[in-house]
C-alpha cells in the first residue's frame, strides 16, 4: 500500500472543531457522528450518487467504527470526489478517484501534543506500509493540520493542537475497476487504523 507525506497550502491556518460551515461550500454543516452514527448514513452528501459500489459502504462501516465506542480515534469531516479523469502521470490508468478523511483523538486534549500527533501519524504510515504491499492502485497521503479545539477549557492559545488529514486516492481504467481499487483501499485503511487504535488504547490503558 502506498503512503506519502502530502503538502497542502492550508495546513498552517487553523480551523475550529467542531466547524460551522464548509471552508469550499458554506451549505455544509459539522455533524457530531460520535452523538449521532445515525447520520454517517444520511448526511455525506458526496457518497450518494456511489452508493451502489461496495466501497461505499465500506468507508460507511469505517466511520461507524472510527466514531464509536471502541475505537481511539473519531473524525470531524471527510470528502469524496467520485471517479474523474486520472491527472496523475505516475499512475497509468485513465480514471481516478479522490476524496480526504480528517482523524483526531477521542481525547481532544492529545490533539493539543505534538508528539501525540506524530505518534499517530507515523504510526498509521508504518501500519499502511505493511498492508497489503502488492497492491499499486491505491495511495494515501497524511498531512498535519492545525486546528484550534473550541471545547477545550482554558485560551485560544491553550486551544491550539493539531489533526491528520489522510487523503486517499484510487485508480482504474474503468468506473467499476476504480470503485475497487478504492474499496481495497478503505479496507486496508480500516485494518491500519484499528491497530493503531488498540495501540493507542493500550499505551492510555497502561498510563
Amino acid at each position: 500500500m502506498k503512503v506519502y507525506e502530502h503538502t497542502d497550502p492550508d495546513s498552517l491556518l487553523p480551523r475550529a472543531h467542531p466547524w460551522t460551515d464548509g471552508q469550499s461550500d458554506a451549505s455544509h454543516r459539522y455533524y457530531d457522528f460520535r452523538a449521532q452514527p445515525e447520520l454517517i448514513r444520511s448526511s455525506l452528501e458526496d457518497l450518494e450518487e456511489w452508493r451502489a459500489y461496495p466501497a461505499i459502504e465500506t468507508f460507511y462501516q469505517l466511520l461507524e467504527w472510527l466514531n464509536g465506542p471502541n475505537s481511539a480515534l473519531e473524525s470531524n469531516d471527510c470528502a469524496f470526489s467520485g471517479a474523474t479523469a486520472n491527472t496523475s502521470a505516475e499512475f497509468p490508468k485513465r480514471l481516478q478517484a479522490s476524496g480526504r478523511l480528517m482523524i483526531l483523538y477521542q481525547d481532544l486534549a492529545l490533539n493539543t501534543s505534538p508528539e501525540q500527533i506524530h505518534r499517530l501519524t507515523n504510526g498509521i504510515a508504518h501500519a499502511l506500509e505493511a498492508i497489503d504491499p502488492g497492491f499499486e492502485w491505491g495511495a494515501i497521503g497524511a498531512t498535519i493540520m492545525a486546528i484550534r479545539l473550541t471545547t477545550l477549557p482554558g485560551s485560544p492559545e491553550q486551544q491550539r493542537g493539531q489533526q491528520l488529514m489522510l487523503s486517499f486516492w484510487a485508480w482504474g481504467e474503468d468506473e467499476p475497476e476504480v470503485m475497487t481499487n478504492l474499496d481495497r483501499t478503505f479496507r486496508n485503511l480500516t485494518v491500519a487504523l484499528q491497530q493503531v487504535s488498540d495501540e493507542i488504547r493500550d499505551s492510555l490503558n497502561r498510563q
